[in-house]
């Protein structure tokens, strides 16, 4: 049992001073002011020194970190999940990009088999299925030897249960309606994404079992005001949640703050769309089938393509304050109940409430990670500069 205390508890409902909460079996038993949470006998206790406590943040789309390249090596995800809580990560979706189908059955096999003995990090919720169902003409730094058409017969072994929870797809190819259906009925999160769909054609993705947009304004369309396209119809839609990677490159910060704006936190995700080169130094990398040069900034392909980020999802969460003005209050949820509710894990991720997952992070004021808890257990702390 652990008894955290001294923090200022962040919930949905309001901001907790001189909070404490009560953690056993890997879950929230308590939370409230320190004078109505007591301290049973025996307890391990942890003061969190005024230290502002969040739910711990979702990443929806990461192809890698710290050398590893998810697509190329599936093998590589338990080793980059151990180190992610350094970010304040305690959940995310390893993101595997256009690539031969044994591929992607090789991921899920690693998932399925799940992780080492003894192994502590951030959780793997299932695979965001980058392609290979994309658009030709906005296939990014997707190889387009690897595309297909949508079919029922390729999708057969997707599904949250699979190891499949996400999946990106252009949803003006033929198929894609059919098998958007298919994905929503088995609670798969179906996402539009590397497309040039009209606004008709993404409105029909809607109707079909589309409820997400990936890296909005990314390998999409420009937003035009005689054909909205996709970019239009995810910011008109009252229920798609759309994702947005805001290292001011990508995006400027300027329609970082439009999509705010006009989304607000329940509709606007951070991912960040990280690959092999986070939380590693300038040079030579691989996303997928490619070699990418890293920079101190951005990750391109040889023609100059941007190929994924060098984002953490705490710097997110920073650049959106930054570039928004908005609160770390205000900011939180589009890490950790927006993510949540799409994946439906809200009952147990992305706030703090009895009941659920002690998937917690400690921040400063400016949103800077000091400590991270995934299931009740301590993986990461800034002070004593260790990761479990």
């Amino acid at each position: 049992m652990l008894y955290l205390h001294n923090a200022t508890i962040l919930t949905p409902q309001r901001q907790i001073e001189q909070g404490a909460m009560l953690i056993d079996d890997q879950r929230i038993i308590m939370l409230g002011p320190a004078h109505v949470v007591p301290l049973p006998p025996g307890s391990d206790t942890l003061d969190a020194e005024g230290l502002l406590l969040a739910p711990g943040l979702i990443d929806l789309q990461l192809n890698g970190a710290f050398g590893h390249d998810f697509t190329a090596d599936p093998g590589a995800i338990w080793a980059v999940a151990e180190r992610l809580p350094q970010y304040g990560v305690t959940a995310f979706l390893p993101t595997i990009i256009t690539a031969p189908a044994a591929q992607v059955a090789a991921a899920q096999q690693v998932l399925a088999l799940g992780p080492p003995s003894g192994w502590q990090g951030a959780q793997p919720l299932g695979l965001h299925l980058e392609g290979p169902f994309l658009n030709r003409q906005r296939k990014g730094a997707h190889n387009p030897a690897h595309l297909r058409p949508p079919t029922a017969e390729a999708v057969a072994g997707w599904s949250p249960g699979a190891g499949v929870r996400l999946v990106t797809l252009a949803p003006e190819l033929p198929g894609a309606l059919e098998v958007s259906r298919l994905l929503a009925e088995r609670g798969v999160v179906v996402s539009a994404g590397h497309s040039g769909a009209s606004y008709a054609e993404s409105r029909a993705g809607f109707a079909a079992g589309v409820r997400y947009g990936t890296h909005l304004f990314n390998a999409m369309p420009p937003l035009n005001h005689r054909e909205p396209g996709l970019i239009g119809a995810l910011l008109h839609s009252a229920t798609a949640v759309s994702g947005i990677i805001p290292d001011g490159i990508h995006v400027h910060p300027m329609m970082v703050a439009l999509a705010w704006e006009g989304l607000g936190p329940g509709q606007l995700n951070l991912v960040t769309d990280a690959m092999a080169a986070l939380g590693m130094p300038a040079g030579q990398y691989q996303l997928g089938d490619y070699a990418v040069t890293v920079d101190a900034t951005s990750a391109r392909l040889a023609d100059g393509t941007l190929a994924g980020s060098v984002l953490a999802l705490d710097a997110a969460l920073r650049n959106l304050m930054a570039f928004t003005g908005c609160t770390l209050q205000a900011a939180l949820p589009t890490v950790t109940s927006t993510p949540a509710t799409l994946l439906g894990l809200d009952y147990e991720r992305g706030v703090l409430a009895p009941g659920t997952l002690a998937d917690l992070v400690l921040l400063t004021p400016t949103g800077e990670v000091a400590t991270t808890i995934v299931h009740g257990q301590i993986v990461f702390d800034r002070k004593a500069e260790h990761v479990a």
